[in-house]
């Protein structure tokens, strides 16, 4: 059953030219868990989000420094080499400094397709930041209408939140049952799962992950139960599958984990009530920030410790691009309460490859039997 999302991560650029050609609908590429991909959706476009080239970093070297992040340049990367030639647009949404910098290169360098900034608010917790992101969105959505020649109707809307609602909803009952059992599937496919759902038709995905839950909430009273010590991997994306696996093969499970490319991405679902943009509005507001933005003091370290303790982990993995500025930024403060509730952690720093094998083995042996 999750072979179709297996394949789908191969060559995500294949799969979306396959996409387009075979359904006839226009692709638009975004980065960040931030875009709203309901309002891209109900466009009738096909929301498709890029992760960088992965290794191979050549041509992007030429426009942005070697100490900006492995996405930004593989991105880029993938962008000049010609894989993205199927996209009818990309949009960038205003998180971190070297993503607005993409945006500015992509902008002066990448033809062929029409380019969007959605500015998002960063302060998410004032009086004014849902009037200022419902502002925002209205904006995207008009900007969308003149881009891809079509109206965006507030039915569509509600259509859009209803099918993410469902894609989220599933995804978070995949993780429970993970975390429930770690046993009854792998933290990889797990990850392919949650990932290739940013690229595949959604549609499709919605249709897939309700057979996917049923499959694994069968094998609950199996006996494949908990193996290895139970772990909570934090960050931002995770482009390494191969990351739970060794972390496996050390002795530990991924129970659950705080990344764009995971829980931050299906934590929250869109309430009803309102007027559809001024509800997505709610759920961009509402849902788990990243270090681009800002819900409180301390929001972060809090919800980080509390999901250490509910899932009942030992310890945390920092999963850390290279360069990563934001993360790094708040590493000190989360690694300070993480301590203060007597919760073990390590940090692990990635580019577009992994250390060796070897070397991660070993850190990862020792941190699991530290705890």
């Amino acid at each position: 059953m999750l072979t179709e999302f297996h394949d789908a991560l191969k060559d995500p650029a294949a799969y979306g030219k396959r996409l387009k050609e075979e359904g006839g609908r226009k692709v638009v590429g975004y980065f960040c868990s931030y875009t709203p991909e309901e309002i891209i959706y109900a466009a009738g476009a096909h929301p498709f989000r890029l992760f960088g080239a992965g290794d191979g970093i050549h041509l992007a070297d030429a426009h942005f420094q070697s100490y900006c992040c492995s996405l930004v340049r593989g991105a880029l990367e993938g962008a000049l080499a010609g894989r993205f030639d199927f996209l009818d647009g990309v949009v960038f949404p205003h998180t971190c400094d070297s993503i607005q910098r993409l945006s500015d290169v992509w902008r002066m360098n990448v033809r062929g397709h029409f380019h969007l900034d959605v500015v998002l608010p960063v302060k998410l917790n004032t009086d004014s930041a849902k009037a200022y992101m419902t502002d925002v969105l209205e904006k995207f959505r008009n900007d969308l209408e003149r881009k891809l020649g079509t109206s965006i109707t507030e039915d569509g809307l509600k259509k859009a939140a209803r099918t993410f609602n469902d894609i989220r909803g599933s995804l978070k009952r995949l993780y429970e049952l993970k975390s429930e059992n770690p046993g009854i599937v792998s933290g990889a496919d797990l990850y392919a799962v949650v990932k290739a759902s940013m690229i595949m038709d959604r549609d499709r995905v919605v249709r897939l992950l309700p057979g996917v839950v049923r499959e694994l909430e069968k094998r609950r009273g199996t006996g494949e139960g908990e193996e290895g010590k139970r772990l909570v991997l934090a960050g931002g994306i995770c482009n390494h599958p191969d990351v739970y696996r060794v972390i496996e093969e050390a002795g530990g499970v991924v129970v659950w984990d705080d990344l764009c490319t995971g829980s931050r991405y299906f934590e929250e679902v869109t309430e009803g009530g309102g007027s559809p943009v001024a509800d997505l509005a709610g759920h961009y507001l509402a849902r788990p920030v990243c270090p681009a933005k800002h819900s409180g003091l301390y929001a972060r370290a809090e919800r980080l410790v509390e999901i250490v303790k509910e899932k009942r982990a030992a310890g945390v993995v920092f999963l850390f691009l290279k360069f990563c500025d934001p993360h790094s930024f708040d590493y000190p403060y989360l690694k300070k309460a993480l301590d203060e509730a007597g919760i073990p952690s390590m940090v692990l720093e990635v580019e577009d490859r992994l250390p060796s094998e070897g070397q991660l083995t070993t850190r990862f042996e020792t941190f699991v039997h530290m705890i």
